[in-house]
């Protein structure tokens, strides 16, 4: 039992780790993109808050794609046992 919860803090850590990381790529990614040309003169908050919410939606995408990547890659070894 003490093992499964050690798997579960494993998988979160990991989990959480994986979002950050791909949320900050996400947000520098971004940087190299002039949005700023589409929006209005001094909506500077609109721009950053833009920044930020495209880059969660982008870095939590790519965050669920390695994490169930890793969860089947992991898994494909019960088809050999």
């Amino acid at each position: 039992m003490e093992n499964l919860y050690m798997q579960a803090g494993q998988q979160a850590l990991v989990s959480v780790t994986a979002y950050i990381v791909f949320i900050g790529i996400s947000f520098y990614a971004l940087q190299g993109i002039r949005i700023e040309q589409l929006f209005k003169k001094g909506k500077t908050f609109q721009i950053q808050l833009f920044y930020i919410v495209m880059s969660i939606t982008i870095g939590s995408t790519v965050a669920d794609f390695f994490i169930n990547f890793t969860s089947w890659s992991q898994k494909i070894t019960y088809i050999f046992n």
